[in-house]
């Protein structure tokens, strides 16, 4: 294991380098940070540089259209020991006016003055602009990578979730923030659906007005948009939601083309009118565990290899949408477990065993009994911190 990954409690701030790195610039130190920090942990999957430098980018990342942020790293002796972005999305201001930024990608060795360090630029920063919270991990915002891993350290992250070391929650409460909110991911064996799946699946079928159809890669763009309007509006009311929009849904079927799984996928029209849609990906972390988030020279024939020739064996519901005016409409309510019923059948037939479904709030209790009703057992949970400034 580095000397690094675990390191004493009594550094001294004065000891400790915080460096700022500008969003698109040099992410050398922000990205290789997490080697020494993550030693030794066999669960940790290195996100791939090309895939994390794109969304750091201003000019790739279509978030950044309606937000602003800045990197910063942490330096000891000489080595970078960790990091944080801070960041403040102008849409959940202009949904919820709470003057709060945001902080992520938050990564430290086990060291309390590191970890306060960081926090502390984040929050200068923040302050700089006039807020008057900080709230995270987002990375970067609630549509991405959420929370900080609080249970559930003795399974890899499934594709797009975050790890941490058991240590990092502490660091955070130690810095005077508290718990906001917590997320769960649960885990469902695939095999055969449960009758309740099965009985909804009968039921769904046997309304006239209700087709179901897949999305599809040559229509890829116009499929995902439909989902995103749909997301949009049934996911409108949740804690913390905030839209995504047109870019960032062209921007989101660009980055899916290349392990979209049309079975995995399922929209659903009533009377022509999309009305409730789900997707599934392959797990994506199984096949890039061994490359150390470097795809050159050889990582992405590495991949493509196995896309095609060694598909994951788990997989992970990423969205899951129900528009409002049919969510509370006693006819449809077969609908949800339907289309968890269809992943269920697309991941089997793709060879999936196990798959995530995540994630959930903890305060959404209807949606958490449904899935521990089909059989599903919550196995990670992500927790939300908040400071005021």
């Amino acid at each position: 294991m580095s000397d690094l990954a675990v390191s004493p409690k009594a550094t001294l701030a004065a000891d400790i380098e915080v460096r700022t790195v500008p969003l698109g610039g040099k992410l050398r130190d922000f990205l290789d940070v997490v080697d020494p920090i993550f030693a030794g942990d066999a669960n940790y999957v290195r996100p791939l540089n090309f895939e994390l430098g794109e969304r750091l980018d201003p000019k790739k990342n279509p978030f950044f259209e309606h937000a602003e942020g800045i990197l910063f790293t942490a330096h000891r002796a000489g080595r970078c020991v960790g990091r944080i972005s801070a960041q403040i999305d102008r849409a959940h201001l202009e949904k919820y006016g709470d003057e709060t930024a945001f902080f992520g990608f938050f990564d430290t060795i086990d060291d309390p003055a590191v970890a306060a360090a960081l926090l502390a630029k984040a929050e200068g920063w923040a302050r700089e602009k006039g807020m008057k919270a900080i709230r995270g991990p987002f990375s970067l915002g609630i549509n991405e990578e959420t929370g900080c891993l609080v249970e559930g350290f003795d399974t890899p992250p499934s594709v797009m979730m975050p790890h941490h070391r058991a240590y990092q929650a502490g660091l955070i409460e130690g810095a005077g923030y508290v718990k906001e909110k917590d997320f769960f991911a649960w885990i469902y064996d695939v095999g055969e659906p449960h009758p309740r799946m099965a009985k909804a699946e009968a039921m769904v079928r046997a309304m006239p007005e209700v087709t179901l159809r897949h999305l599809e890669m040559k229509t890829l763009d116009a499929d995902i948009r439909t989902c995103v309007d749909i997301f949009n509006d049934a996911w409108s009311d949740n804690w913390g939601s905030v839209a995504l929009t047109e870019r960032e849904a062209k921007k989101m079927a660009a980055d899916m083309k290349l392990i979209l799984v049309p079975r995995l996928t399922r929209i659903v029209d009533i009377d022509g009118e999309p009305a409730a849609f789900a997707i599934g990906l392959p797990n994506l972390n199984e096949l890039v565990a061994d490359l150390g988030g470097k795809l050159f020279p050889f990582g992405w024939l590495k991949l493509l290899v196995r896309l095609k020739w060694r598909p994951a064996k788990s997989g992970r519901l990423v969205l899951l949408g129900i528009r409002k005016k049919y969510r509370n409409v006693r006819k449809y309510a077969p609908v949800a477990l339907h289309l968890i019923g269809a992943m269920n059948e697309g991941a089997k037939a793709f060879g999936i065993t196990q798959a995530e479904l995540s994630w959930t709030l903890e305060d959404n209790a209807a949606v958490n009994a449904a899935i521990r009703a089909v059989g599903a057992r919550k196995y990670k949970v992500y927790r939300v911190f908040h400071k005021k400034l």
